[in-house]
């Protein structure tokens, strides 16, 4: 066996490291800037990213540099943590700082009490608890009116927000709303305490023009949700917003709002101009409990610019997929498109897009890109799995649990073996910030450095580079499952980071049940 020779040169590196350079992927043009940053030891990934929380419980990768062209540069990222799995809990419990480092890393270590602050402002038998309220609200209605004077409308206040001021149903009926705003067309009572169904639907409903009504998160709608609900949409026969969700009656108002046309600025009247809606060019209708979106107000004639729409979350069951694609296919400048796959439009994204030919885009892919890829569910716009503790579990319980959502591996092996078992890693903070993507902008490879020529001396790290082009503030991200097709199950095994509808896997179960049916034929 040759003598290992350390590597000095551009071309030991490229002799030494020629088959790990060819399996990472890395455009032959950046192995010189590699080998550079590894013999230096140079990690400059902190000048050209930021880490950013998102969501309380993610964190993503967002460029600072002002243009990074494609294949332009590579990065080193450092493991974190590498280990073999039947070591990992020993780690946690006995390396100093291992377990708070993965922590924060793994977003593990801001706990929620969900505990509130004491109330410091309330006597024993409540008195003084409910003055102060009274007084808070009638500081703010004070304040709805002469703002609406000052703005030339005499008062006449079109829409109300009264939120998490601690409105019980006692100070409901003091302040008599429907008197002082018999014309109002939004109202907005979340955050209060409001539990009396017959009190709060009596006050509620004396609003015959009311076209928006918002009572989450109230006693009252946790304990009687499906009862109040029917009281008020048989007497306010005008609404179309309640409880963020749309009624049957919505239409131009509804839509509106969402489109955002109508806001606290600008209400709307009760008698509207004529086509209110043919500027709106993007519309998110998502989780609205939509059951029926043919509509008089939803279509091409009052929305001849709609360019995006956002479907996801509506039942829509009371229209066929059939109806559904018909409807869309009227709207001339419709170009992207969001809806749940499987779902109401169909059961795969080329099922959908062969319908839709127009689109440019579904679910935040390029269209073309689907139909060449062959792809059923659209992964980048799925929610999400995040990790999920108890207050009794000990941090590496927690860590033990949520790694698998953040854990690469690699195996080793030389001239004579291959090891069988696999050693484990996750990447350093910059590393773990990449979020998944179904067109990434950044490629991550393992690489593993061997500076004595030898895999005795390597060391391990994960290399960087951008493959496409990206702008300064924009999210860098990579493909958790890069080269890995519908052919492989590519939407299923997604199903470890992500949510995967579950109407995907009864959709491949029925088709699974069909082939099998079939073969079974005689």
């Amino acid at each position: 066996m040759a003598v290992a020779k350390r590597v000095e040169t551009y071309e030991d590196f490229v002799k030494v490291h020629g088959l790990l350079l060819t399996a990472s992927g890395l455009p032959q043009s950046l192995h010189y800037q590699l080998f550079r940053k590894l013999s230096s030891d140079t990690f400059d990934g902190g000048a050209h990213f930021r880490i950013e929380t998102c969501d309380g419980r993610q964190r993503r990768l967002v460029l600072t540099s002002d243009f990074m062209p494609k294949d332009s540069h590579v990065f080193l990222v450092d493991h974190a943590w590498t280990f073999r799995l039947s070591d990992a809990y020993q780690q946690l419990r006995e390396v100093q700082g291992l377990a708070e480092r993965m922590a924060a890393l793994m977003c593990l270590d801001d706990i929620d009490s969900n505990s509130d602050p004491e109330e410091t402002n309330e006597s024993v038998d409540g008195v003084s608890h409910r003055t102060g309220t009274e007084l808070r609200v009638a500081e703010l209605v004070e304040n709805e009116i002469n703002t609406a004077k000052e703005n030339g409308k005499d008062g006449a206040v079109l829409w109300l927000e009264l939120e998490e001021l601690d409105i019980d149903d006692d100070t409901l009926l003091s302040l008599d709303l429907s008197s002082r705003f018999p014309g109002l067309l939004a109202l907005s009572l979340c955050g209060n305490k409001l539990e009396d169904m017959e009190i709060v639907s009596q006050e509620v409903t004396k609003f015959g023009n009311l076209r928006a009504l918002w009572l989450n998160n109230n006693p009252v709608v946790d304990n009687c949700e499906e009862q109040l609900a029917d009281m008020v949409l048989q007497r306010l026969p005008n609404l179309e917003i309640y409880n963020s969700r749309f009624t049957a009656n919505f239409g131009e108002w509804a839509l509106g709002f969402c489109g955002g046309v109508y806001v606290k600025d600008n209400p709307g009247r009760v008698h509207q101009v004529d086509r209110p809606l043919e500027s709106v060019a993007s519309l998110d209708l998502s989780n609205r409990c939509i059951h029926s979106l043919i509509n008089k107000a939803f279509s091409a004639v009052e929305l001849p610019s709609l360019s995006y729409l956002n479907l996801r979350g509506n039942p829509l069951e009371l229209n066929s997929g059939g109806d559904l694609l018909e409807v869309l296919k009227g709207f001339p400048s419709l170009q992207s498109l969001e809806v749940d796959i499987p779902g109401p439009l169909g059961e795969t994204a080329i099922q959908i897009l062969e319908s839709l030919p127009e689109l440019s885009e579904l679910n935040g892919v390029n269209a073309s890109k689907i139909l060449e890829t062959g792809k059923h569910v659209i992964d980048s716009m799925l929610r999400p799995r995040l990790p999920e503790w108890t207050a009794e579990e000990t941090l590496a319980d927690r860590i033990i649990n949520a790694m698998w959502l953040y854990l690469m591996a690699y195996r080793l092996a030389d001239e004579e073996k291959i090891d069988e078992t696999s050693v484990w890693y996750v990447m350093d903070e910059l590393g773990s910030a990449l979020r998944h993507s179904d067109e990434p902008n950044f490629m991550v490879a393992p690489f593993l450095f061997m500076p004595e020529g030898n895999l005795a001396s390597a060391v391990s790290f994960s290399i960087l580079w951008p493959t496409q082009n990206v702008q300064k503030g924009d999210e860098c991200t990579r493909d958790f499952l890069f080269g890995i097709g519908e052919d492989k199950q590519r939407s299923a095994r997604l199903s470890a980071w992500f949510h995967t509808p579950q109407n995907y896997f009864i959709h491949v179960l029925s088709s699974i049940s069909i082939l099998d049916g079939d073969s079974h034929c005689y």
